[in-house]
């Protein structure tokens, strides 16, 4: 049975709850009692900061699931505050796709924004947007993991820091985190009345508001409560009354988190939230017009010759020539690889996605003994997602052929609305003993975790072409028409329940895992030795409903057997093991080398119409670190280099499959053979020179290699039947949204102008990204980026006592920075033909070119800007 959600009845649940909370707060006729606390406190993730201000403050995580100062933590952290966040105007996780953190990698799905890809140090999964793949960055908030990436771009309630931690984690936080871990940490109540709210409005018709309340602590429980509410309309119109445009989003979110103290040794930490995020992907430009040159007018007995077109072949294959005709161009379709359009072509049916979040978490701490503390995280989350992407228009798949053919009556159907919808829910229950005995650190855990998903997908036409013709019957322009949404496409549409199901599969995961962690410290705590190791026990089962409109829950066993069809049933067990020497230089200077282990769960890929089945991938990690201080702690220089090693890389490739209904061309995934190789640097440098002035600087260099893979195409006959010809050829493989170089940079200038603490701040950042891939099989590449942001704020402007206000403008991509950001050549390349054709040695080397259009691709969001006033009190 599928998992639902409604928005509203959650809003409604969450009222109710506080309502219940709130009056015996208010009701209290004592004074305010100050709650101990062991999270950070209120003002940023920094504690014990130097007396004299103009020193670099000492940063505290929790990577090593105890709190550590950043300096002498041997892992190489990135970590941005709450006033970083706000500074470069960070709403979502998506905002950090312009690079703040240069080796962590952030891109949207492409068919909405609230599906999101992230990446650290070169793991960067394609394709997670699968209910039988994972991810390879783990996502936690509040220390909860986030099985699936749908719904990552809900707007982030009172973030106090977000911690990125750089290489595998597979230890202490366990599967999918290969490249790392991305760490939310939301503000915990504070026992103490106050809060803040804020208001904004920008360009394109955006607004934002937050507020954030703190209630006094009441014999033991202190209540905190927050709201966010983020919108913009469409940075690209859709010329089609009544469609929403593309680039458009509105966001709504609450959260209510309740701290239980009913004795000093003991912390409950409970915790609501749900949210809601409406909106439309980026709008899909055609780039170009048959870029490779590919030869038009070849047939299968007679193939156009690719002397002169040497690119128009399609990576992994040895075309001999190519058959087909290429269309032109529909009349009115605009080809723009420079520019982002600002109204497309073509108006189309677009309404907006809709993800759905919520979740209960609860975290409980009883510190037993000096020695020991016990905790208990258990979790319950939900997402929900509808997917409406008609962002391609006529720049997609399939290219109409206009002809007299195409009349009012038949009208030739294009721009493919892809549908999807899929649901998930999550239970996951982790116990921790963290605690200290003689000079040993240890950690000790743990955790099972039980997930559900479903999906569906559909791609209808939205719209048809009908010529116009002259008095002698030649075609001479087209007319647009919207297809019937629940017939118009060949009998179907886009409507609920006339959709032609392209695939529907159903995901049961579950996975148990111990794991322990043991740091020694030795000669006067210089010398810091730690090992630990986890193993895991992972069970996935999985099933497809529909392929190709072919219901697998009914079909008959020839059908299924002429798929190929499995059912998948796995199980895979993995132990990962760790150590790290580091050694205390001195009090300013820190080195470390680390080895680490971690996975990424097999699965299995619901685009294949057999279900094709794959394995995990496993990484080793070689590193290390140096971490300093210097300059009177006006100077901090950290640097990391590693070495990684994957073996069973998951790549992506596009094959053709027979099926009981034809041969189609599918997405299939596997392991790649080899060891893929990856190998980078980071540094980071941040100066103090005066007081008020920080300089930041940061650089990664990644250099990733998947070894070339030998792939076989097997020619079929129109049966579906092999013919016994076939041809191999070596396929390279890519990691996608990996720049080889990027680097970011930031100036912050705070000047007091008041003795009531009014300051004036300036921010302003810099970051560059290096081109690369976009899809693991074409080495084409996006560009390359700049983008600047920059704040200006009058801050702590004294309204009376206990109220302070805020005055700030802000500026995203200050330059307007344009470039592609997601580039597909597929539809550029001839397509690999399988079915035999009489009279022809091996149809499989001859490409056709009947859909060949043009590059397309995304471009980034436009510069936008705004005020905002905000109110502490």
């Amino acid at each position: 049975m599928r998992y639902k959600s409604s928005f509203r009845l959650q809003l409604m649940l969450g009222g109710a709850m506080l309502a219940t909370m709130i009056s015996p707060a208010f009701a209290a006729d004592e004074p305010a009692k100050p709650v101990a606390t062991d999270a950070v406190p209120a003002a940023d993730p920094v504690k014990d900061a130097p007396a004299d201000e103009g020193q670099i403050p000492d940063i505290v995580v929790t990577a090593l699931k105890r709190e550590t100062n950043l300096q002498k933590t041997p892992i190489a952290i990135s970590v941005m505050s709450s006033a970083t966040l706000t500074d470069r105007h960070v709403q979502s996780l998506y905002d950090l796709a312009d690079g703040g953190v240069p080796s962590l990698r952030v891109a949207t799905f492409e068919a909405r924004q609230s599906a999101l890809t992230v990446g650290i140090r070169g793991i960067v999964p394609l394709d997670a947007n699968q209910p039988a793949r994972e991810q390879g960055v783990g996502i936690y908030i509040d220390g909860v993991y986030l099985g699936r990436q749908h719904g990552l771009n809900a707007g982030l309630f009172d973030v106090e820091r977000i911690e990125v931690l750089k290489g595998p984690q597979g230890t202490l936080f366990g599967r999918n985190t290969e490249g790392g871990a991305l760490s939310i940490v939301p503000r915990a109540p504070s026992g103490e009345f106050g809060g803040r709210f804020t208001g904004g409005m920008g360009n394109y018709g955006a607004y934002n508001m937050d507020g954030h309340v703190d209630l006094p602590e009441f014999k033991g429980f202190s209540l905190k409560l927050d709201g966010v509410i983020q919108h913009q309309n469409e940075t690209t119109k859709d010329p089609l009354p009544g469609s929403v445009g593309w680039n458009y989003y509105d966001r709504q979110g609450f959260r209510a988190a309740v701290r239980w103290k009913p004795t000093d040794t003991i912390t409950d930490d409970f915790s609501y939230d749900v949210a809601q995020d409406k909106n439309t992907p980026f709008y899909s430009q055609l780039l170009n017009y048959n870029p490779n040159n590919c030869p038009s007018g070849g047939t299968n007995t007679a193939p156009a010759s690719l002397a002169t077109a040497p690119n128009c072949v399609l990576p992994g294959t040895a075309y001999t020539g190519v058959s087909g005709t290429i269309r032109s161009l529909l009349p009115g379709v605009v080809v723009n690889g420079t520019t982002r359009m600002d109204t497309a072509d073509i108006g189309v049916p677009q309404q907006v996605s809709v993800d759905k979040t919520h979740g209960f978490t609860n975290t409980l701490k009883w510190s037993l003994a000096p020695e020991i503390e016990l905790r208990s995280i258990t979790a319950w989350r939900g997402v929900t997602a509808t997917q409406w992407d008609n962002s391609g228009g006529a720049h997609r798949v399939p290219v109409v052929n206009l002809t007299a053919a195409c009349t009012a009556a038949a009208p030739c159907g294009f721009s493919r609305y892809s549908l999807a919808d899929l649901y998930q829910h999550q239970f996951s229950q982790e116990l921790q003993a963290v605690g200290s005995v003689s000079n040993f650190d240890y950690v000790a855990g743990l955790y099972y975790f039980n997930e559900h998903v479903s999906d569906d997908a559909a791609t209808p036409n939205s719209n048809g072409a009908v010529a116009v013709l002259n008095g002698a019957g030649q075609v001479v322009g087209a007319n647009y028409v919207i297809l019937d949404a629940c017939t118009g496409s060949a009998g179907f549409g886009s409507t609920v329940g006339c959709r032609s199901i392209d695939r529907a599969s159903e995901v049961w995961s579950k996975s148990y895992a111990a794991y322990g962690q043991v740091t020694g410290n030795f000669l006067e705590d210089a010398l810091h030795l730690t090992v630990g190791g986890r193993y895991t026990h992972d069970e996935k089962r999985g099933v497809l409903h529909f392929s190709r409109n072919i219901n697998y829950d009914t079909a008959s066993a020839a059908v299924l057997a002429a798929n190929g069809y499995k059912p998948l049933d796995k199980t895979w067990n993995r132990f990962n093991p760790m150590a790290t020497i580091a050694y205390d230089v001195s009090s300013d200077i820190h080195v470390y080398a680390k080895y680490a282990t971690g996975y990424r769960a097999g699965g299995a890929s619901s685009r294949t119409a057999d279900y094709r089945a794959f394995d995990p991938e496993d990484v080793k990690s070689y590193e290390v670190g140096l971490k300093t201080d210097f300059w009177d702690h006006k100077a901090r220089f950290n640097l990391a280099a590693y070495m990684m090693d994957r073996k069973g890389s998951q790549v992506d490739l596009s094959t053709i499959q027979p099926t009981a209904t034809g041969n189609f061309n599918n997405l299939v995934t596997f392991n790649a053979p080899g060891t893929t190789k990856i190998r980078g640097i980071e540094a980071d440098l941040t100066l103090q020179p005066v007081e008020g002035l920080t300089l930041n600087a940061s650089y990664a260099y990644t250099y990733t290699d998947i070894p070339a893979v030998p792939v076989t195409y097997q020619e079929f006959t129109a049966a579906g039947v092999p013919t016994g010809k076939s041809t191999t050829v070596l396929q390279k493989f890519y990691i996608v949204f990996t720049p080889r170089n990027a680097a970011s940079g930031s100036i912050d200038y705070s000047l007091p102008i008041s003795d009531a603490g009014t300051t004036a701040k300036i921010h302003l950042d810099a970051n560059y990204s290096q081109s690369t891939q976009a899809f693991d099989q074409f080495a084409t590449h996006n560009d390359a980026s700049f983008i600047v942001n920059g704040r200006l704020s009058l801050a702590n402007i004294k309204v009376s006592d206990n109220q302070k206000v805020t005055f700030s403008v802000w500026v995203r991509n200050m330059f307007d920075e344009q470039y592609v950001f997601r580039r597909d050549p597929s539809n550029s390349l001839p397509a690999v033909q399988s079915n035999a054709v009489a009279g022809v040695p091996n149809i499989v080397t001859i490409g056709n070119v009947g859909n060949v259009l043009g590059d397309y691709g995304n471009f980034n969001a436009p510069r936008t800007f705004g005020a905002e006033i905000s109110l502490k009190f």
